[in-house]
This record gives structure tokens, sequence and C-alpha cells, in this order.
């Protein structure tokens, strides 16, 4: 379950249901298929380049760490989608923060949101990372949102690999609006002059 900028979903597990009669009938799998092709649609008519990914572990368990590992091996194939990862900060347009966002690494965190160049976007990634495992206290920050400014929430724990590409598409589309905002014309001519 992805969500845009507001109040995190609920951090829950999985809900119980009737099994579905026929593979035929699983839920969510036409849906599957259609999400790359989506993504790949968007970043390139949106950007005409890849973007870039830079995954941050504020103190999880490493679990949705693994799920974001996925994405890269074969079967979801991130890269023929147009995503990199990134060790680079300076080099990366989306961070993908997971865990609870410990207090130790508050700051380490901030200076990763910092190097990255604008516009930029924020991913909270995971159950932690809404804050719906740890409540804020001493050790922890709660969520995500609480030591930088989250754009999309994806909920799970961990999320799964659809879930991670449905949450990319949405910060794809939150990155092509910040994008087209920009201007490359100086606001006023005398600060160009000054320089």
């Amino acid at each position: 379950m992805t969500s845009d900028r507001g109040s995190p979903p609920a951090a829950g597990g999985h809900q119980a249901g009737a099994v579905p009669a026929s593979p035929a009938e699983l839920p969510g799998e036409a849906e599957g298929r259609m999400v790359p092709e989506r993504l790949r649609e968007t970043i390139a008519r949106q950007f005409g380049r890849s973007l870039h990914i830079r995954t941050l572990d504020t103190g999880s368990c490493a679990v949705c760490e693994q799920e974001i590992r996925l994405l890269a091996a074969p079967h979801y194939d991130l890269h023929r989608l147009g995503f990199f990862f990134t060790p680079a900060p300076r080099h990366a347009d989306l961070l993908m923060v997971t865990g609870p966002a410990i207090r130790a690494f508050g700051i380490a965190a901030r200076k990763t949101y910092d190097a990255m160049p604008g516009p930029k976007i924020v991913i909270a990634t995971g159950a932690c990372a809404l804050g719906g495992v740890y409540p804020a206290d001493a050790f922890t920050h709660g969520s995500v949102d609480a030591i930088l400014p989250v754009d999309v929430w994806i909920a799970g724990c961990p999320p799964s690999p659809l879930a991670l590409l449905q949450g990319l598409l949405v910060a794809v589309n939150r990155l092509a609006a910040k994008t087209a905002a920009l201007t490359f014309i100086a606001d006023d001519p005398a600060e160009e002059v000054a320089r």
C-alpha cells in the first residue's frame, strides 16, 4: 500500500480473506505486470534519462533492504526500467529510507539528504520507517518524517517488491512535478549580472 505525503498508512500485517478459487483469479496479477510498464514509460517520457536511488538504513532489521535488493534481480530487473542504485548521495534523485530513524543516526541521515542535488524525493519504506513498530522515545524518532521531509510512504513489514515498484511510480510522478517547476532563468536579472 502506497500513499502520498500526509499521514502514513497504518503499519499492519496481512489481511485475512478467502483464497481465490483458481490461479486466474489471483488479485493484482494484471496490475503487477502493468506497474513496470508504466514506470518505464513515465521515466522515459518525463526525464529521458535514468533515475538513481540511494538507500539509507536508519536502524532496521534489514528485511526491507532484502526486498529492495530483489528489485535488481532478474525477475523484477529494475535496471530495465531506468532505475539504478548509487552509493553516493550526490548522484541520487531518490532517497529510500528504511528503519525506525534511531536518534544516533539523525545527523547522518540529514547530511545524506542535504548532499543530494535538488529536486529530490524521500521515500519512507516499511513499517519501521512509518513509525508503526517503534514509537518515538529516547532512542528513536519513531518515523522518518521526524528527521526528513517524506514525499512517499510505502507500508509493509516488509513491503513486497510490487509495492516498492508502485511506490517508485508515485515517487517518479512527484519528482516530475518538482522538475517541471524548475526554471533555468534567474528570477532577478540584477542577480545574474552581479555574478
